[in-house]
């Protein structure tokens, strides 16, 4: 699933502003960082997804621990935006002065970009497949 460079529909106004859908924090062993959040800051455990994936309720911000296989930011931690359309918000970002590092592709939950703004902090683009 490639950007097309074109939003639609066309940039206006944001009516609905997007919330940020976790923080994503790569990790190398998705099994001792979810032992040591849940141990260290009383974390609770929401989702598994073997040493793939966790995500923990960090008082009504999700922390993802990607493991390696799932690590789509090479290493940097970044805020994820769930969105209802990925490609139209890859749209403003760009038009906006971001840039696209990894293009839209199919998630094993759906649909997932990497962009970078203009600042150059690292941001995840995701919404439904």
């Amino acid at each position: 699933m490639k950007y097309t460079g074109q939003c639609d529909p066309p940039l206006g106004p944001v009516n609905d502003p997007v919330k940020i859908g976790n923080v994503l924090r790569p990790v190398a062993d998705v099994d001792a960082a979810m032992r040591f959040y849940i141990e260290t800051f009383g974390l609770a455990m929401k989702f598994v997804d073997g040493d793939r994936y966790a995500a923990l309720d960090a008082g009504g911000t999700t922390l993802a621990l990607t493991g390696p296989t799932e690590d789509v930011t090479g290493g940097m931690p970044a805020a994820s935006f769930k969105v209802p359309d990925v490609n139209s918000t890859l749209g403003a970002l760009v038009q906006g002065g971001g840039a696209i590092v990894r293009e839209p592709e199919q998630g094993p939950h759906e649909v997932r970009a990497v962009a970078r703004d203009p600042r150059g902090n690292t941001v995840v683009i995701y919404g439904p497949r």
